[in-house]
């Protein structure tokens, strides 16, 4: 499932262009490379008083949530923080994920080899 087929967008104070909404579909969907299963995609974008873009985006998964959020002088900027922020969020849990199947896998290994009772 793609990440634009579920995105929904929410603005504070704002209202972006046609443009900027499709800058924003295409680098969230770059994260579907580094997640399968995205069931949605929450963006939300808003101006504060000093002129700045903050932009908030939350990214579901089935088991996991991951949010970041940034602000910088345009929106395009703040999107790709995010965006940035949000693959080092998906990168390391994963990576998290691999190491603890992969230490589960050698500590079941040795037991079967060794003769113990698997719990």
């Amino acid at each position: 499932m793609s990440t634009t087929e579920n995105m929904s967008f929410f603005f504070k104070g704002l209202e972006i262009d046609q443009r900027t909404r499709e800058y924003v579909e295409k680098r969230l969907s770059t994260l579907d490379r580094f997640v399968e299963n995205i069931l949605k995609a929450e963006v939300e974008i808003d101006l504060d008083k000093k002129g700045k873009f903050r932009v908030e985006v939350m990214v579901h998964t089935p088991r996991n949530m991951f949010r970041a959020d940034n602000t910088t002088d345009s929106v395009e900027a703040s999107v790709d923080l995010v965006v940035d922020e949000l693959q080092n969020q998906i990168t390391h849990t994963m990576d998290r994920l691999r190491t603890l199947k992969k230490h589960g896998g050698a500590e079941l290994k040795e037991k079967m080899v060794s003769g113990e009772e698997i719990e």
